[in-house]
Formats: structure tokens, C-alpha cells, sequence
């Protein structure tokens, strides 16, 4: 076993998108969208403009279709895990494609607005490289999760001290 997989492990973090609508609120809403859509449609055959229902149907699946790309969209997943000795992101695409990015802690800055924007991107910078991450939270739980990294990489740089300040 390596040395490496032993280590504690300081800061493990997964972070997906906010989705408010369970599927059951979907399966309601898809149903009443539908209804609705049927009642106009054959609202409109009654007087005679029959060819309307055809489109109530094509918006009704227009917007199922959308819906379904956004839960779709909602399969993003980042996740943030730190030892002392490496900070590693994975970020897992909706099509379950992954990347990898790994930053060494004691170099590692988070970078924030504060206090935070709408606009605000939280950002790992370290020799030149910089990396936005949690673009999919709001303002605050990007905040919230700039200050847990810095006190959790303030705590591998205290671990680290011990050797990183011999080479005076």
C-alpha cells in the first residue's frame, strides 16, 4: 500500500447542481402541461381549427424535451479532495466524460470576491495555473466553499511547516 493512499484526508467535498424540482413535481407538471395543452387544442378543434391541436402537442413535447436536456445538464459533479501533500479535482461532465486537475496545497490560493458577486468565480491559482470551479453554485455556497478551502488548506499548511521551512 502506498504512502499516499494512507494519508488523512483534509477536505473531501462533491458538489452537483441545484435542481428544486423533484421528479415527482416533474411528472405533475409534465401531466398538467399536458392537459392544459389538450383542453386549448380541443378548444380549438371546436371552432373548427383543428390543425392548432397538432401544435399544442409539438409545444407540449418541446417543452418535455427541454426539461429533460436541463436534468440532464444537472449530472455535472466536481469533486474537491485534499491531503497534505495534494489537492486533486475531478470534474464529471453530463456525459460522464472526467478531468482531472491535481495542485500541490502549500502553493494553492483561492481566489474569491468579497464579498461575493453574482458574477464572482471562485478560483485555485498555484505557478501560473488557475482553475474556476463550483461555477454551478450560487454566490454564497461559492463563498462558503472558498472559506472551507482556506481553512482547510491553512490547516495542510500548518501540517506542512515542519519541512517546508528548512530550506533557509
Amino acid at each position: 500500500m502506498s504512502s499516499s493512499a494512507a494519508e488523512p484526508v483534509l477536505f473531501d467535498a462533491v458538489l452537483t447542481p441545484y435542481r428544486s424540482l423533484s421528479p415527482r413535481g416533474f411528472a405533475i407538471l409534465m401531466g398538467t402541461a399536458g392537459l392544459i395543452g389538450f383542453a386549448f387544442g380541443a378548444g380549438f378543434i371546436v371552432l373548427g381549427a383543428w390543425p392548432i391541436f397538432g401544435f399544442c402537442g409539438v409545444e407540449w413535447l418541446l417543452f418535455y424535451i427541454f426539461f429533460r436536456l436541463n436534468y440532464r445538464a444537472a449530472r455535472l459533479q466536481e469533486r474537491i479532495r485534499m491531503t497534505r501533500e495534494l489537492m486533486t479535482i475531478e470534474r464529471r461532465d453530463p456525459r460522464g466524460r472526467v478531468q482531472s486537475w491535481s495542485f500541490q496545497p502549500y502553493w494553492l490560493r483561492v481566489e474569491m470576491d468579497d464579498p461575493p458577486q453574482h458574477e464572482s468565480q471562485l478560483a485555485l491559482a498555484s505557478h501560473g495555473r488557475r482553475l474556476t470551479i463550483g461555477n454551478f453554485l450560487s454566490p454564497p455556497e461559492r463563498y462558503e466553499l472558498a472559506l472551507a478551502l482556506k481553512a482547510a488548506l491553512a490547516g495542510a499548511k500548518r501540517g506542512a511547516g515542519n519541512f517546508a521551512s528548512t530550506a533557509g
